[in-house]
């Protein structure tokens, strides 16, 4: 099935956005001429400013149009990478094409320090997965995570999503594949995946924090039974 063609129509125009095609604060097109340009009709255009509206792609000023962000709202709507195939919790996260998109994961064991032990309540040393998550669109980083939970967890089965967001110095991996200069601080998320209070997984998420304008998480988990 085909998409919808204002989804088409946002997703072609939120691209040129993040290529710098669109750069921040230019007028788009009214309504009338996008929807000449793309053979549809005015109603179909209002759905695809709604929806770059809702990306944070752009904004709205009341009489005199729509413009380009300054820097995007990013909108996560789903609760961690390692729950699903990283290409679909990204295309979630942000339009693209296959082709935009750098997605990078490993999965090694190794022992678990003090911290991570402490927190997923065993034995420093004990063996857990560390897995990384590094994202990247048009060439632009956009996050990288590191997780830790014991080998065989099924994450999937969380019914708690505690997060702890904060601006701080990230660990030099984060900082090297963010291209973040010595000292300056990125947008961190701690998240811990629970179920009947025990821990399955720990998540650190670093984003670039002058990337974003704001971030908005819209996530849905079952409720513990």
């Amino acid at each position: 099935m085909s998409e919808p063609a204002y989804v088409s129509i946002a997703g072609e125009i939120a691209r040129e956005i993040r290529a710098g095609a669109l750069p921040a604060r230019t007028q788009l097109p009214s309504y009338s001429e996008l929807a000449k340009r793309h053979g549809v009709s005015e109603i179909v255009i209002r759905k695809v400013i709604d929806l770059l509206l809702r990306q944070g792609l752009v904004y709205t000023i009341e009489r005199r149009g729509t413009f380009v962000a300054a820097r995007p709202t990013l909108v996560r709507v789903s609760p961690e990478r390692q729950m699903e195939d990283p290409a679909t919790t990204f295309g979630n996260e942000s339009p693209h094409r296959v082709d935009d998109v750098r997605i990078e994961r490993t999965t090694t064991l190794v022992p678990a320090d003090d911290e991570v032990a402490g927190l997923l309540g065993i034995n420093p040393g004990t063996e857990v997965e560390h897995i990384v998550t590094a994202v990247a669109e048009l060439g632009r980083p956009v996050s990288i995570s590191d997780s830790y939970q014991l080998p065989g967890t099924d994450v999937a089965t969380a019914t708690v999503l505690e997060e702890t967001i904060a601006d701080k110095v990230p660990a030099p991996t984060h900082a090297v594949w963010l291209k973040v200069p010595a000292g300056d601080l990125v947008k961190a998320i701690r998240q811990r995946f629970l179920r009947h209070g025990r821990i399955l997984m720990v998540s650190d998420v670093s984003y670039p924090k002058d990337r974003y304008e704001s971030f908005v998480f819209r996530m849905t988990l079952e409720p513990e039974s």
